[in-house]
């Protein structure tokens, strides 16, 4: 364990939504490991590759403490499993998902936590009534919002909204967003798929998160939101709620 290792309550939920046949997203909920994938390619096994994802990444930090150049390393690496899953099964190729999520890790002597991403899924902080989005999506519309071509509003509805830039089964493996930060007693995270985001607006999914104390009942609440608002896409959430700080050595 490392130094002021943070003591923490999950609560994950996921639906295949109204319109789609298959759940093409996965997630992952372990100790000090908490991420959610969504897959890419429909008929191309976006579903394995989500698989691939999560599954590949539990093993990180079974064999001893991590280090954030540690979690780019595994990221990374993912990439080529679902490379050689796909050259194994020919009906594979092409097959992605997006990964993102929250570790924690060893930085400086002291538990940290990395926030990891690749992708459109998102990590949220809630903290003091406010949310904010801590990933940066690796989409043509987000592209297309920083660089001023498109409003907020705009790139709701743009025909080119799902359509990423960055995700695992690329020929070139993706170099993962990273964000390091020390943890803070009372801070709640949110991990979703865009299918989430994409029927909710950010005052929607924050007044679930203030509303709702038990991250189960919360990310319940807010697939079955996500659903009840047409759910035209699978919707994965995964609420990681730091309820007080480990201070033993």
């Amino acid at each position: 364990m490392v130094m002021g290792e943070p003591v923490v309550r999950v609560g994950a939920a996921t639906d295949v939504g109204l319109v789609r046949s298959v759940n093409e997203d996965n997630y992952l909920v372990t100790g000090t490991v908490f991420a959610v994938a969504d897959g890419m390619g429909g008929h191309a096994a976006g579903d394995v590759a989500s698989g691939l994802a999560v599954a590949g990444l539990a093993s990180l930090g079974t064999e001893g403490p991590v280090r954030p150049d540690d979690v780019r390393r595994h990221v990374m690496g993912l990439n080529r499993d679902i490379l050689d899953a796909a050259a194994r099964n020919p009906a594979q190729a092409g097959m992605g998902t997006t990964l993102t999520g929250l570790c924690l890790a060893d930085f400086a002597g002291s538990a940290h936590w990395v926030v990891f991403n690749v992708g459109d899924s998102r990590v949220y902080r809630f903290a003091g009534g406010e949310l904010a989005q801590l990933t940066v999506d690796h989409s043509e519309v987000a592209e297309l919002v920083a660089s001023g071509e498109l409003s907020e509003a705009e790139a709701a509805d743009d025909v080119r909204r799902n359509v990423v830039t960055r995700a695992l089964g690329a020929g070139v493996a993706p170099e993962p967003d990273l964000l390091v930060f020390p943890p803070a007693a009372g801070d709640r995270f949110l991990l979703c798929s865009d299918g989430l985001t994409g029927e909710l607006d950010s005052a929607a999914i924050a007044a679930v998160l203030a509303a709702v104390a038990d991250p189960q009942a919360a990310a319940d609440q807010l697939v079955r939101a996500a659903v009840d608002a047409g759910g035209r896409d699978n919707v994965t959430v995964v609420i990681v709620d730091h309820v007080r700080q480990d201070t033993a050595p």
